[in-house]
């Protein structure tokens, strides 16, 4: 982006993010879920699987309830851009000498900021649960690292969403499939202890390499190629949603 498309971000930016803090119901909304599953894995359904290790259940499930509460939070970017949508905002910024891209640029990183917002709440929710780590200062930044990539990727197809729906309801919806996909992952049991299809589909998804990297940076364990994995994931929805989304911009121009 250029000089000039910066400055633009950086003041929408503002803007959506004065929207949240006047509204922080939607980050509260956001952690509610994924800290509800935590309380019934962790006290009425961990007693009962067997992970085939001695850590503890939460520190077991803990990554896949951080990519569940990302998943829940970008429903909210593809809303707001909806909204700004039908709202006739959009319109009035492109009336204005304010660069297109930035007006995606800023749903995309208020929902950056919104989403750690809600990571750093599940997380310390859960190390009143019990959760406890190893990882050194730089795993710790490895999973920041991590969990920023997944949120952007999923961003931009939130993007996708809120650009390309008919309704409100169907901006938000198309979370829910991304919602359910850790459900089918290595996140709460051991693929292994899956029907052979289902375990093939859980062994060969993102989630399942996303969430045994980050387990194995919480436990400052040498993470494999799960790491290289789970990038090659991720650098890939990425950049296939960002081209996507700028094309379906590019078509609400015409």
């Amino acid at each position: 982006m250029t000089t000039h498309a910066l400055a633009d971000t950086r003041t929408l930016t503002g803007r959506s993010l004065t929207h949240v803090l006047r509204s922080p119901d939607t980050i509260i909304t956001t952690a509610v879920t994924p800290i509800a599953l935590m309380l019934l894995f962790v006290y009425v359904l961990g007693g009962a699987i067997d992970t085939g290790t001695s850590e503890s259940y939460i520190d077991y499930m803990l990554p896949g309830i951080l990519l569940i509460t990302i998943a829940s939070g970008i429903a909210y970017t593809a809303y707001r851009l909806f909204l700004d949508m039908q709202g006739g905002i959009v319109e009035r910024f492109q009336s204005m000498p304010i660069a297109r891209s930035s007006i995606l640029w800023a749903h995309v990183l208020t929902s950056l900021v919104a989403n750690m917002v809600s990571v750093t709440i599940v997380i310390a929710v859960a190390l009143l649960m019990g959760f406890r780590t190893s990882a050194s200062l730089g795993a710790w930044a490895a999973v920041a690292g991590i969990l920023a990539l997944f949120t952007l990727a999923l961003t931009w197809l939130a993007v996708i969403a809120g650009l390309s729906a008919k309704t409100v309801d169907g901006a938000s919806a198309f979370s829910y499939p991304l919602i359910f996909l850790p459900f089918i992952s290595s996140a709460f049991v051991p693929t292994d202890s899956m029907p052979g299809p289902v375990a093939w589909f859980a062994e060969n998804q993102p989630v399942t390499a996303i969430v045994d990297t980050l387990r194995a940076l919480f436990a400052d364990q040498p993470v494999g190629n799960d790491i290289w994995i789970a990038l090659a994931w991720l650098l890939g929805i990425l950049a296939l949603a960002y081209a996507l989304a700028i094309a379906a911009d590019r078509r609400k121009q015409r």
